[in-house]
């Protein structure tokens, strides 16, 4: 059975982008890059929402932006490996290899999905997670957090969640990023 991973880069204060949406300063050196990379060693399967799936797409739609560098190609070639799942009510068809579009988020076809692979799966973006995450579907947390406070903007996790963890792993970065991996032990969805 496949664990479904929950990835996030964020700040301090437990956000994804700014109230603007910028996220600029979340972008991963080349350490954090390479852990990023590491993570996808074994993993099958990426889920996203629209908006996290167009920003991924140009690992396989723009040859020149993966081969800027080692760990950019490396990035490249395992995501363009895995499948993709895209949960999208407003795209007209995926521009990538390997992946398949969903109208919508289906707790119990995850749950088949989770069952039918030996290897991760990762949910990419707060807000299709946060279905996951309500869903009580999420087996890990694997979040990089940034020596950063935004103040507000798009959350890591959606209110209402309440996850009970235990940590796993943690990896310090020079940048001063914060690796750090939690296995869900329990979750109290909203009311």
């Amino acid at each position: 059975m496949g664990q479904l991973i929950y990835s996030a880069i964020g700040s301090l204060d437990g956000y994804i982008a700014d109230p603007d949406g910028d996220f600029s300063w979340a972008e991963p050196d080349e350490e954090v890059h390479q852990y990023a990379n590491d993570m996808l060693l074994g993993v099958d399967l990426h889920l996203y929402g629209r908006t996290t799936y167009d920003l991924m797409t140009v690992w396989e739609t723009d040859p020149d932006f993966a081969a800027a560098s080692r760990v950019y190609a490396e990035f490249a070639q395992r995501w363009m490996d895995a499948d993709k799942v895209v949960y999208s009510t407003t795209l007209g068809e995926v521009s990538t290899r390997r992946t398949r579009l969903e109208r919508e988020f289906d707790p119990e076809a995850v749950r088949e999905l989770k069952e039918s692979t030996g290897g991760g799966i990762v949910i990419g973006g707060p807000t299709l997670a946060a279905h996951a995450l309500r869903a009580g579907l999420v087996d890990v947390v694997d979040q990089v957090l940034i020596p950063i406070v935004i103040g507000g903007g798009l959350a890591v996790f959606p209110d209402g969640v309440r996850l009970n963890l235990e940590l796993e792993a943690e990896r310090r970065f020079a940048c001063g990023a914060v690796a750090v991996r939690h296995r869900v032990t329990g979750a109290t969805p909203p009311n």
